[in-house]
């Protein structure tokens, strides 16, 4: 359909130090930067990276009414989600992953319905999913 979105969700994340995570999740987990918005003190105000026909919205932690709600996994103790990203291959993204320094939280496994996936935590503690199943394949 003409004017239609590409995507329909896009999960939104805050990092104590959103810049440096841009740069990391370029290199730990292949996301491709859109568009990065400062704000006049330098910090990350928005930034948009994409994964395939897939995108994530970050911006720099902040102490204001909607970073109040959104808060970091530092400052919950802990994490309430975590975005699955449909990987081609899961080795080579693993991989990936390990090598520049994510902690493995669930191992690299094949599973019952057939997918061959992973979890992983970031430097700051958001969960992020890889795997090879695909709902709409």
């Amino acid at each position: 359909m003409a004017g239609e979105a590409r995507i329909s969700i896009m999960p939104t994340l805050r990092y104590r130090d959103a810049r440096r995570m841009i740069d990391w999740l370029e290199q730990a987990f292949g996301f491709s930067r859109h568009v990065v918005h400062d704000t006049p003190e330098g910090d990350v105000a928005h930034a948009q990276l994409t994964f395939g026909n897939g995108m994530i919205m970050l911006g720099q932690a902040r102490d204001d009414d909607y970073g109040r709600l959104c808060r970091t996994p530092a400052d919950l103790g802990g994490t309430t989600q975590g975005p699955y990203v449909i990987v081609a291959d899961a080795d080579a993204q693993h991989a990936r992953a390990v090598a520049a320094g994510a902690r493995i939280v669930r191992p690299l496994e094949t599973t019952s319905y057939g997918s061959r996936e992973f979890s992983a935590l970031d430097p700051e503690g958001h969960l992020w999913n890889f795997g090879t199943y695909d709902p709409f394949a």
